[in-house]
């Protein structure tokens, strides 16, 4: 079989759910694997963060140019982290055969510190299973990386077991620093994840990267591990990547060292102004039980104490469609709403997921200096929201409890004058 067929059945074998958004090469595994087609590649990424949630092994199949579309939810999972294993298949172009650039992926995997292999024809179904299992293990995406050099060729590998692992999400009493800290002492690991990992292949010169020739095989692509600093040729095909970035260190010695910085340590929190007129909607989800997702932006605050219902927050945007796979409820803003989650409704919406989308519109950027956001009423009237005043306490409760899935509460207040988000001695609790 070639290398689109066994990649299709290590995935299947390995995931609970696959997505795509089909382009060149990789198309035909996205065909072979029945992979649900989404909006874009954003929206891909983040439904399968929420399969995560819920406990499911995803894997969404992009191009390389789609991985750009995805930044922002694969580096803010970093520092979340997930629970089930999330893999990012990505096809690379080197020639730019049949892409407008021969982008190469791997340098994103290294801005997102996630664990990056690159299979060969005897041993794509381990590197698939041995991806999802570094995602649980390191609590964030692992990506795949292929070339058409490996999809067109033949495999000789055989199915493996699956063994689920379980990741984690980052621990809640973490500030935002203890947050990053954490995922970096994480990150510390994979290099001895990649250093004895039996996917790579120890030999004589030249070393050879994914189907690349040579005694040596070199797998684990990022980090890479120490032994390929051995080697003064290492053949791979687009940059020089592995050759560049085996001799380097990549984090500082006091990065990923120290113990995270907890809320209580730090001595205080963060919590919506002491006026908002959204607090009410907060407690009232808390007083109910609902766990939505969170957004970026004020929302995010439910996170923390006094209220701590919001379960994850994947970055701008990204609350929709992670909890149209996970908690079922989305808590955002008019502004994040506006700036990417209006593509994961659309999608909601033509799949008929079973979503509430509760909005908070109080027409600005508040957390990043109230600028102003573009009308909500212009982009969403095939949503049929329901538009509901934020004093209208008795019909956002009706509508929190009744409203059918797919939905969208959107509820309007204004921010008051003048004030900023409250900072709470944590001693105060």
């Amino acid at each position: 079989m070639n290398g689109h067929e066994a990649l299709a059945r290590a995935i299947l074998n390995a995931t609970d759910r696959v997505y795509t958004v089909p382009g060149y090469p990789i198309t035909e595994i996205g065909a072979q694997t029945g992979a649900e087609m989404v909006i874009n590649e954003k929206t891909g990424l983040e439904y399968a963060l929420g399969d995560s949630l819920s406990g499911r092994r995803a894997a969404l199949i992009i191009k390389n140019v789609g991985v750009n579309a995805c930044v922002d939810p694969l580096l803010q999972a970093t520092a979340q982290g997930l629970v089930a294993g999330v893999l990012l298949v990505v096809g690379d172009d080197p020639d730019a055969v049949g892409s407008q650039t021969s982008q190469d992926t791997r340098i994103i995997g290294e801005l997102a510190e996630i664990p990056v292999i690159e299979p060969g024809k005897d041993n794509c179904f381990r590197a698939v299973e041995a991806a999802l299992l570094a995602s649980e293990e390191f609590s964030r995406v692992a990506m795949l990386r292929v070339t058409p050099r490996f999809l067109d060729g033949e495999v000789t590998d055989t199915p493996v077991a699956r063994i689920d692992g379980r990741g984690r999400l980052s621990d809640r009493s973490y500030t935002m620093h203890g947050r990053v800290t954490a995922s970096r002492v994480l990150f510390r690991k994979m290099q001895e994840w990649s250093d004895a990992s039996p996917l790579n292949i120890w030999g004589s010169e030249p070393a050879g990267v994914g189907p690349g020739l040579g005694p040596t095989r070199v797998v684990t692509v990022f980090p890479p591990p120490a032994k390929a600093a051995g080697y003064t040729v290492i053949h791979e095909e687009g940059l020089p990547f592995t050759s560049d970035h085996c001799r380097h260190t990549f984090l500082p010695d006091n990065e990923g060292t120290s113990s995270p910085q907890t809320l209580e340590e730090r001595g205080y929190f963060r919590t919506f102004c002491r006026e908002c007129p959204f607090k009410h909607v907060i407690a009232f989800m808390q007083e109910i039980g609902i766990r939505p997702v969170c957004d970026a932006g004020c929302v995010v605050l439910a996170m923390n104490p006094p209220y701590e219902i919001g379960v994850a927050s994947y970055g701008m945007g990204s609350s929709i469609a992670v909890a149209a796979r996970s908690t079922g409820v989305a808590l955002t803003g008019d502004y994040a709403f506006m700036h990417s989650g209006i593509n994961a409704l659309m999608d909601v919406y033509e799949k008929g997921l079973p979503l509430l989308c509760v909005i908070l519109d109080n027409r600005c950027a508040a957390m990043t200096g109230k600028q102003p956001a573009l009308p909500l009423d212009r982009y969403i009237g095939w949503a049929n929201p329901h538009y509901v005043p934020v004093h209208a306490k008795k019909e956002i409760q009706h509508l929190l409890e009744t409203a059918a899935k797919p939905g969208v509460i959107v509820i309007r207040g204004t921010c008051p004058e003048g004030q900023e988000h409250e900072i709470v001695a944590y001693r105060d609790m």
